[in-house]
């Protein structure tokens, strides 16, 4: 039996024919692509980590475990690893971060990363940034936010100069607490923060780096 899967989704959903609506970006992130496997069944689909919330382990839950026998031969398998290549970081992975401060093109020049990477390192947290800075080559593709990048769910996200385009959001907007500076009003990423700035992110970033001081030495 042949069945449709849909990979890497970022959204799931079902119409009112009862398809499995698989949701998951293409053409290097440029576009959502919006499948579905009418011929089939089940309809099977995988969903990139960090898209949904887990649940509470349910121990009393019954689990019924098929084994079924699979028969391979090096005939069937047509992909070899050649060479395994692991990066070292200091940083913690920010898929595994409770707290992310990700900048933007709004920044403006990648020395101010600096602010932005003390911010979080006094928060706890790490530093991550939008397509837009990753492209410029101010930071690694590994703190890509993002549909083509990583997806995110941190009990807190600040976003320093993101307007808030759907390619970013889709990799954020599962973050507990969410909130947002940006010079715009009318920036996008406005309509899902819990919390907004409206101001330039370059001049409120080291008000905010000396009130976190002041905190931790309060406490």
């Amino acid at each position: 039996m042949c069945l449709g899967l849909t990979a890497d989704c970022t959204g799931l959903g079902i119409d009112e024919q009862g398809q499995l609506i698989q949701t998951r970006p293409a053409f290097g992130g440029n576009i959502m692509a919006t499948i579905i496997s009418p011929y089939t069944r089940p309809q099977t689909a995988t969903v990139r980590p960090n898209v949904f919330m887990a649940t509470e382990a349910d121990p009393s839950r019954p689990v019924n475990i098929e084994e079924v026998p699979v028969t391979l031969t090096k005939a069937n398998i047509r992909t070899r690893l050649i060479e395994e290549i692991r990066l070292e970081s200091e940083d913690e992975r920010i898929e595994e971060a409770k707290i992310i401060v990700s900048a933007g093109r709004g920044c403006q020049d990648p020395i101010n990363l600096d602010m932005v990477r003390e911010l979080a390192r006094k928060l706890g947290g790490v530093l991550a940034g939008s397509r837009a800075i990753v492209e410029l080559g101010w930071i690694p593709y590994s703190l890509q936010v993002g549909q083509s990048g990583t997806t995110v769910g941190p009990d807190l996200y600040i976003a320093l100069g993101i307007s808030g385009a759907v390619q970013h959001v889709v990799g954020m907007s599962s973050s507990k607490k969410i909130i947002a500076i940006n010079k715009d009003p009318d920036a996008p990423i406005f309509k899902i923060a819990d919390l907004g700035i409206v101001g330039d992110a370059l001049v409120i970033l080291p008000k905010l780096i000396d009130e976190v001081e002041r905190i931790k030495l309060r406490r």
